[in-house]
């Protein structure tokens, strides 16, 4: 095993991974960006390094800053986490020649798999058949009518290095062709640092089931059995479950044959995950991802088995420590995503801002996996992903029983969340019956107008206890050549903040300003402005959009509050903007 590992990721993926590391006695590595200096991840890692930057392609994105700090602290591997650079062939090759781990699969591996277009050959060479999609990357809106005039509209343009519903886009017809191109590419290059698009078939009510592989050096290739992640919006899961049920055993047992052969295609070695489209009865193939997903606790939680464990055990060269033939499932799991968004009227718009409070569910069969404690800071710079909630039920009636409990009794203040669409989603008859799909949340789902009061609650936003008076000891955190130390002062009692105040004092937020119909169009989130659609003169219709904005990865149209003529455009592409602000005035 090793004895220091790097997490070149944030949030609460580089806080399970520290978590598992030091339950194997292995020390803990760090990055973080100009935003994450205080974050919750580098405050459990036992050593930090600055990468600087803000934005993800500035920091977290950049191969050679996280390659700088794996030299600097001598780690003997690297774990990617998802996202970011987790997909990254290129530098995977880059640790193994510092003589590092990547902790991971192969980049040969990666290279196949990671590109969703060689993905797609690599499956159908294993006998495993996805929908209709293009076998090479598209170019331009040309390709896109032609393969929809060939197979059918609605299609679906998808990043080819891409994953978690980023870069994805539904074209109904060759009209839409050109500006969902363009939004797929932004969204892909902003995520992934690369933007080459496929196209595939689009169905209209499948549900999304996928499989857990884990394979080894020696290689044992296994499947830990099916999960169901169909509770989308955006074409980005919100709940996951395991086992994925309402499939007939004979057909999940196909689909873990089918994963296994997948992996095994390409010579994958760690853990992995093989998706699939579900619908009458039959599965289609529609990629792999080369890292730990987001959702691999259902798993753990069904399963007994702890991946992140596997996933180190494996890329130091041991073999699976599993019983032979097949894993054992007990009882059902559920996992709910908990984001900084607010869900009112389906729109799921990203909300980021400062954690006033956070009280986790406790309690018999819940496990909360966050990044972030009261006091953090959501930047609209990254995914916004606060936490999970899973939950694990003897069966699945009783896992959806505990889950609408823990979500209850679960606490966030200070920014918009999703729990209240979550809840709509557990009490559902459809979900209990099993009767959604990737698409019923947008279509099917009545969310309610209002938004989460927890967004703008002034006494939910008061710490317990009120302020704190000020302290002769301050503890403060100082960079010494990149590389973060934590120190202690002791100063006068009327040094203030200056001389080292915690950084992560409490403070309330003020509700976002809304248009209200009055002509001036504002923006309901902080984020940057990535197309202007609008000119001084253009006259507009109420709903029309007149800006595209970019938080948290998203792209987020921002329209007309009323119909006329528009007299003033205050922003351009590239400003950023906060909650509030005017980008456009219609006269």
């Amino acid at each position: 095993m090793f004895s220091k590992v790097l997490i070149a990721n944030r949030g609460e993926i580089a806080v399970r991974v520290i978590r598992a590391c030091r339950e194997l006695g292995v020390a803990t590595v760090a990055v973080y960006s100009e935003l994450d200096r205080d974050a919750l991840h580098v405050r459990l890692a036992d050593e930090a390094y600055a990468l600087g930057g803000r934005t993800a392609a500035e920091s977290y994105l950049d191969a050679g800053a996280v390659l700088a700090a794996l030299g600097r602290s001598r780690a003997e591997a690297v774990h990617p986490g998802y996202g970011f650079l987790s997909e990254n062939a290129d530098f995977a090759r880059s640790v193994a020649e510092r003589g590092a781990a990547f902790v991971g699969p192969g980049p040969e591996a990666m290279e196949i798999m990671g590109d969703k277009i060689s993905s797609r050959r690599a499956a159908e060479s294993a006998g495993v058949a996805g929908l209709p999609g293009t076998a090479e990357p598209i170019t331009g809106p040309d390709q896109v009518e032609a393969f929809g005039a060939a197979h059918g509209w609605p299609v679906v343009v998808k990043a080819a290095h891409g994953g978690g519903g980023r870069g994805m886009k539904v074209i109904q017809n060759p009209a839409g062709a050109a500006a969902a191109i363009e939004s797929a590419r932004r969204e892909a290059r902003a995520y992934f640092g690369r933007d080459e698009l496929y196209l595939e078939r689009y169905l209209a009510a499948p549900r999304h089931v996928e499989v857990q592989v884990l394979a080894d050096s020696r290689g044992r290739c296994v499947s830990l059995g099916t999960r169901d992640c169909s509770v989308q919006r955006r074409y980005q899961k919100l709940i996951e479950e395991a086992p994925a049920p309402g499939i007939d055993a004979e057909v999940a047992e196909a689909m873990g044959q089918a994963a296994v052969a997948v992996a095994r295609s390409c010579g994958y070695v760690n853990a992995g995950t093989v998706e699939f489209l579900y619908d009458s009865g039959r599965f289609h193939y529609l990629e792999m991802n080369t890292r730990l997903q987001v959702e691999h606790p259902v798993t753990e939680l069904v399963t007994g088995i702890d991946l992140v464990e596997m996933q180190l055990r494996v890329a130091a060269g041991e073999p699976l420590p599993l019983p032979d033939g097949e894993v054992e499932m007990r009882g059902h799991a559920i996992e709910i995503r908990i984001n900084a968004e607010d869900p009112a009227q389906g729109s799921f718009l990203p909300c980021p801002g400062l954690i006033t409070a956070l009280r986790p569910a406790q309690g018999f069969g819940v496990r909360w996996d966050g990044g972030y404690e009261a006091g953090d800071e959501v930047s609209q710079y990254y995914d916004n992903l606060i936490g999970k909630l899973v939950v694990w039920g003897r069966d699945r009636d009783a896992a959806i029983a505990r889950a609408v409990r823990a979500l209850e009794e679960t606490t966030v203040a200070g920014v918009a969340t999703t729990i209240g669409a979550d809840l709509a989603v557990l009490r559902h008859p459809d979900f209990a019956a099993v009767a959604h799909s990737t698409n019923w949340v947008s279509e099917r789902l009545d969310l309610p107008a209002a938004a989460d009061p927890a967004m703008s609650d002034p006494a939910a936003a008061e710490p317990p206890g009120g302020d704190e008076a000020p302290r002769v000891r301050r503890d403060i955190d100082v960079e010494v050549d990149g590389k973060r130390f934590s120190v202690s002062m002791w100063v006068p009692d009327d040094a203030g903040a200056a001389a080292g105040a915690p950084a992560r004092k409490l403070r309330s937020r003020a509700p976002a300003a809304a248009a209200g119909g009055d002509g001036q169009v504002a923006v309901g989130m902080q984020g940057t402005i990535v197309k202007v659609l609008v000119a001084v003169g253009d006259t507009v219709s109420a709903g029309d959009p007149v800006v595209v904005l970019e938080a948290m990865k998203m792209e987020n149209h921002v329209t007309a509050d009323s119909s006329g003529t528009v007299t003033e455009v205050r922003v351009a592409v590239g400003d950023s903007v906060g909650a509030g602000d005017v980008v456009a005035v219609i006269g």
